[in-house]
């Protein structure tokens, strides 16, 4: 991360205070909601290269880049911890300030939990408000396989453990969040300034957004990593997915229709899978607890087929330890309304790409593929570069032909 001065920031203006992103389904840095179409996350100097001087081909496959930000640790009266931002002067773009939010009250809820403020259920007054400010959030529910050592469960459960209207949220990215705000508390002067990355939301548009994050390639130790990481990171591609397929789960959110909430996982779920574990993962990711969406599959199909294109045009590129979103809409596109869920135009995040041979009646299914994190990726003349490779990224290539294969396995209902 990279870490400058309170004095930089100074006259930077009102700040913006930073919500954790509840739809972070994998990673460990901590990705943060400026405003309804913008997420930042720290920044790292080879991954904003990256984005600086991203090929052309690769645009729509990719969060749109909006520039860098500072961001500052504040304490309140009752001693909650937060982010606050506060947009470089050379990089400002157009976003809208947050106001308080269902998701900042979670938080505030966790840290009086955490500090020992609040070890019992919520009174029924706290509850009644939760319940009500989660309504402004899509359904979610978390299940009882994350790996989590914090008491967000019980935030959306009154005394007697009923849950309220099944409404909850994916804990990984308050997971994130925490581990996060420890870090910048023990490690940096709390009047640090730290640098971030603004990026698009690539979920905004969807109403319950399915994410799957999958690690994409045979290796994920980036060039630059010790011996002691590299031995990790090998071990970990070892034992996974990630060494028969070039590719391994890192968390998801799914949405049950019939039960009205989302369904998550972690990245120590998908370490753990087999190929046919795998398999059964990605048939689950499409699967809205009454049957498999199917006609997700040929939409993201394209993507993926277009996006392998792209891939085996970039010579030198090295996507080390990159991950790759899926993304459709848990909310089924309204009958008889042609295109009624599809997306607006806008600059490197149009849709028409993928669904260019798409029926002109009946709505069009809300899907997208994306790729980020790019801390390790490398490249012809990227900074700090440590080996100039040949031709485009095999374990890439290996991980995208093997995921478009199981995929259409799953389309012919094999």
């Amino acid at each position: 991360m990279v870490v400058q001065d309170s004095t930089e920031a100074r006259g930077a203006g009102r700040g913006v205070p930073l919500e954790p992103f509840l739809h972070q389904v994998g990673g460990h840095l901590s990705v943060m909601k400026y405003d309804e179409d913008t997420v930042c996350k720290p920044l790292v100097s080879q991954e904003q290269r990256f984005y600086e001087s991203l090929p052309l081909a690769m645009k729509r496959f990719t969060p749109q880049y909006k520039g860098t930000i500072t961001v500052h640790l504040q304490k309140d009266s009752l001693g909650h911890l937060s982010l606050v931002a506060n947009p470089l002067k050379e990089n400002c773009v157009s976003c809208k300030v947050p106001t308080g939010s269902a998701v900042v009250r979670i938080w505030q809820q966790l840290q009086q939990r955490a500090s020992g403020g609040g070890a019992g259920p919520l009174s029924p007054w706290q509850h009644a408000q939760l319940a009500h400010s989660l309504k402004e959030s899509p359904a979610m529910l978390l299940r009882p396989e994350l790996h989590l050592g914090t008491h967000v469960s019980s935030l959306v459960e009154d005394a007697n453990g009923n849950q309220a209207e099944r409404k909850g949220f994916n804990p990984w990215g308050l997971h994130c969040h925490q581990a996060h705000l420890t870090r910048l508390c023990t490690e940096y002067p709390e009047n640090k300034r730290h640098r971030f990355l603004l990026l698009e939301n690539v979920v905004s548009q969807y109403k319950h957004p399915c994410v799957l994050d999958l690690k994409m390639g045979t290796r994920q130790h980036g060039d630059d990593a010790s011996e002691e990481k590299k031995a990790r990171q090998m071990t970990k591609c070892a034992q996974s997915t990630s060494a028969c397929l070039g590719v391994r789960i890192c968390g998801m959110q799914v949405y049950q229709v019939d039960k009205k909430h989302f369904l998550c996982q972690d990245k120590y779920y998908g370490r753990k899978l087999s190929v046919e574990g795998f398999r059964q993962a990605l048939y689950q990711f499409l699967h809205d607890g009454t049957r498999l969406r199917k006609e997700l599959v040929g939409p993201v199909l394209r993507r993926l087929r277009a996006l392998l294109t792209v891939i085996r045009s970039q010579s030198t590129y090295r996507f080390y330890s990159s991950s790759l979103l899926i993304i459709y809409d848990g909310q089924e596109p309204l009958e008889g309304v042609p295109g009624s869920l599809q997306p607006p135009e806008a600059p490197q995040t149009a849709h028409a790409h993928a669904h260019a041979h798409a029926h002109a009646h009946g709505a069009l299914p809300m899907v997208d593929v994306r790729m980020i994190d790019f801390a390790h990726t490398t490249y012809k003349g990227s900074w700090n570069e440590h080996t100039i490779y040949d031709g485009p990224d095999p374990g890439y290539i290996f991980g995208l032909e093997n995921l478009i294969h199981i995929l259409q396995d799953i389309q012919e209902g094999e």
